[in-house]
């Protein structure tokens, strides 16, 4: 609760005016006059998940099944924040269990990865987070998160690689202890689209 608390009262607005006057910049030409609080509320929108409680989220939508067969969500839009340079990085994720007498609302798995994704990250442990939320929930006999995604710190500065993409992985249970699950899991998220949408 504290940290929401500083996030609504830190001056972000005053901190991006010094910004744009350090690249050389006038904050208070026309163009940019409204500029820190646009950015501030920007930020604030990039960032909510700080304000957001993952346990609560999976927590209230747990329903007891017999239903033991892997539980795929495909193609989750992910749009985060890297860390080291505040720019973004966009890609999709693919998240499976396997229930254990408990399921949780198919819905809440992509509001959980927006969660994690709505924070300063890096991709490698975003992919964990949603991974162990899962496991810490639900409590299923595995879990699989694969995140592929492409970085604007890679594409707009640095090593300007236009083409390259960041896939990373993170298997619980079984999907780490069984190739077949994992295998399992590669091939329904690689099968082309039916047409649903």
């Amino acid at each position: 609760m504290a940290r929401a608390a500083r996030r609504k009262t830190a001056p972000i607005a005053d901190c991006v005016r010094d910004i744009l006057s350090g690249v050389g910049e006038d904050p208070t030409r026309e163009g940019l006059q409204k500029t820190p609080e646009r950015v501030e509320k920007a930020l604030r929108f990039l960032t909510r998940g700080y304000d957001q409680d993952p346990e609560q989220i999976l927590n209230q939508a747990l329903f007891t099944v017999s239903y033991d067969e892997m539980v795929v969500v495909k193609d989750i839009d992910v749009y985060s924040l890297c860390e080291h340079h505040l720019l973004p990085f966009h890609g999709k994720a693919h998240v499976a269990y396997l229930p254990n007498g408990k399921v949780v609302g198919l819905s809440k798995i992509p509001r959980l990865v927006d969660i994690y994704a709505r924070r300063l990250q890096v991709q490698e442990r975003l992919t964990v987070e949603i991974a162990e939320a899962i496991e810490k929930a639900v409590h299923p006999r595995g879990v699989g998160v694969i995140i592929e995604a492409v970085h604007f710190c890679m594409m707009m500065r640095g090593v300007e690689k236009q083409n390259s993409s960041a896939v990373t992985s993170c298997m619980l249970g079984a999907f780490r202890e069984q190739q077949q699950t994992r295998e399992e899991f590669l091939a329904l998220i690689n099968r082309q689209s039916s047409g649903l949408r």
